[in-house]
């Protein structure tokens, strides 16, 4: 971010008294080259945190800029009052102010430093941005609305000529509440919710933010009326929301691991209150002790939260995850740092002419889904289930110019599936490797595909830009619903997988080619790669769950035929291939390519 900030002096200030406040401390920037994607936020972290004050940034220009770009936060109904703080006494009619559920946030991503020019009597700012979305009341962020690629707005003194410690007030103030991602990353924790898919048979996760303001005290009750406002717009093909007119009667009671809920909600029979029992446990996943659920004043269940969680994993995932690649067109296991090397997946009969590779474990069992190439250089997908090691490959009819790397659904049928991108479409294949095109009702070319641990999820990447869509299973076939384009400062986006329940991978340009983690919801962005030196144009990761693994975090990635890895970021040598032949004298040997975890 290029630096553009000039100062001068100020004079025909306002002379007003406010209120004494506290400061946050001085941006830094992030320095995590050697460390893998974040972990999901808890409960315990940043509770009890209040946006900055309007003094909070002294004579500092720039800092109050960016405080007044925070102020916002916090609790829904202050956001206007704490806002207004930051400006002028005489303008503060001119920002309109809205009520209850219509309250919302506009979150900006910047795109440079503030500019900040002296003019004759005050300072004009100008604020480049990003649209990211709309963070409405109830803590979900929705698509945004504004279009506006910059703001304008004054700096005036708010004291006599010559106090330069007063600090500043706004002038002439954008019409809508900002707040920029910066801010939302500070002053918001971001939790998981989780709803039951269509046929109520496992959960899959949304995205809310809390406000770090919200005492311990009220945050049952903000998780509950997350969960009976329903799920996120694009979710709502592939999930199911509590019973219609499900509302919460008062605010959740209790403390020190007992907690009361009273609900009006009809049809609450005996299965609706386990569900709901086994959804409060996991989106209260920091939480211990008992929630006791009434139903119009009548109680109906305890739900012991952890020991609903025990009782109902979410995602089952291989904690003995391997690391295998592509050498000379055959799959091979990879070791790195001392980690175990697994066996072949794939018997040796078939172990060839491959390009890239799908691994799952399905119970005993190894999915293997890989393309192959043929002579004259076209590819077509193969497919094969094994106990051991896949013994047969099922090859697919169709022979496209160039595919991408499967990957496998998860799936509560007996028959597996699975999805591809092939010349620019995308395809969902069985078991037997028949490819059947799937419509995205969007228009473009796609170029990469990954499925969430939940199955009910996909990350694609049509046209350059980043989208999630929903699985929807009714009848046993996948069907894709209405996809959502995900705000990012990335451009070009060539590769994609899922670091956790609510993280991307998402491999791109800012600037450099690089990789970062992005949020379910495109709001929250950390730079994990920041040039990677050539386009990635393959993308691996294990993701982050509830189970413990050594991998947990970690990725692989495939730039200009050369692989690396994670933690710490270096190249994967043909040393750490396993079970392969040195190269005759003057040979020069390939490279691992196509990167991938069995779990």
């Amino acid at each position: 971010m290029r630096r553009r900030l000039l100062t001068g002096a100020l004079g025909g200030a306002l002379v007003l008294a406010v209120a004494a406040g506290c400061g946050i401390p001085d941006r830094s920037e992030v320095q995590i080259e050697q460390r893998g994607p974040a972990a999901e936020t808890n409960w315990s972290l940043g509770r009890g945190t209040e946006p900055p004050t309007r003094e909070a940034s002294g004579s500092d220009a720039e800092a109050f800029v960016r405080n007044f770009l925070a102020a916002a936060a916090g609790e829904p109904d202050r956001a206007y009052e704490r806002v207004k703080r930051f400006i002028a006494t005489s303008e503060r009619s001119g920002l309109p102010e809205k009520q209850g559920s219509e309250v919302a946030l506009s979150v900006v991503r910047l795109t440079d430093d503030p500019v900040i020019e002296p003019d004759v009597d005050s300072m004009k700012v100008t604020i480049s941005v990003q649209q990211v979305g709309l963070l409405r009341t109830n803590g979900m962020l929705v698509p945004p609305v504004a279009t506006e690629s910059t703001y304008e707005f004054r700096l005036v003194s708010a004291g006599p000529v010559g106090d330069e410690d007063a600090g500043y007030y706004v002038s002439d103030p954008p019409n809508v509440l900002l707040l920029s991602d910066d801010a939302l990353r500070r002053f918001y924790q971001a939790e998981a919710i989780y709803f039951w898919n269509s046929d109520r048979t496992r959960l899959v996760p949304d995205q809310r933010y809390l406000s770090s303001a919200v005492p311990a005290e009220r945050r049952v009750s903000e998780v509950i009326r997350w969960l009976t406002a329903g799920p996120s717009e694009w979710l709502r093909v592939g999930v199911s929301g509590l019973p219609d007119r499900t509302e919460m009667i008062n605010n959740a009671t209790g403390s020190d691991g007992r907690w009361e809920v009273n609900l009006d909600m009809p049809g609450a029979d005996e299965r609706r209150l386990e569900q709901l029992g086994t959804q409060l446990a996991w989106s209260l996943r920091e939480l211990h002790g008992t929630v006791e659920v009434k139903i119009l004043n009548q109680s109906r269940k305890v739900i012991n939260l952890e020991e609903q969680r025990r009782l109902n994993p979410l995602d089952l995932i291989d904690v003995n995850a391997r690391r295998y690649c592509v050498y000379e067109g055959a799959i091979h296991s990879l070791t790195v740092a001392g980690e175990a090397a697994g066996s072949v997946p794939v018997a040796p009969e078939v172990n060839r002419s491959i390009v890239s590779a799908g691994l799952r474990r399905v119970d005993t069992d190894v999915l293997a889904a890989v393309v192959v190439a043929g002579e004259d250089g076209r590819q077509r997908l193969a497919v094969g289930r094994g106990g051991g090691a896949v013994e047969t490959l099922t090859t697919g009819p169709t022979r496209y110019a160039a595919m991408s790397r499967p990957v496998w659904i998860r799936s509560d049928g007996t028959r597996p599936a699975g999805l591809v991108v092939a010349d620019g479409r995308l395809y969902r294949f069985d078991d037997q490797a028949a490819t059947r095109q799937v419509q995205l009702g969007l228009p473009g070319r796609v170029s990469a595909v990954a499925a969430a641990l939940d199955g009910h999820r996909l990350a694609l990447i049509v046209d350059g830009a980043l989208h999630v869509a929903t699985i929807n299973w009714e009848g046993g076939v996948p069907t894709v619903g209405p996809a959502r384009r995900l705000v990012s400062s990335l451009t070009g986006a060539t590769a994609v997988d899922w670091s956790a329940a609510n993280r991307l991978l998402v491999a791109g340009s800012a600037g450099r080619p690089a990789i970062y983690e992005v949020s379910v919801d495109g709001a929250l962005e950390t730079p994990l790669r920041e040039d990677t030196g050539s386009q990635v144009d393959h993308l691996a990761a294990y993701p982050a769950t509830p189970e413990r693994s050594p991998l947990a975090g970690s990725f692989m990635y495939e730039a200009n035929g050369v692989a690396y890895r994670s933690n710490p970021f270096e190249r994967i040598n043909r040393e750490q291939v396993q079970d392969v032949t040195p190269p005759p004298a003057g040979v020069r040997p390939g490279n691992p390519t196509a990167p991938v975890f069995l779990y």
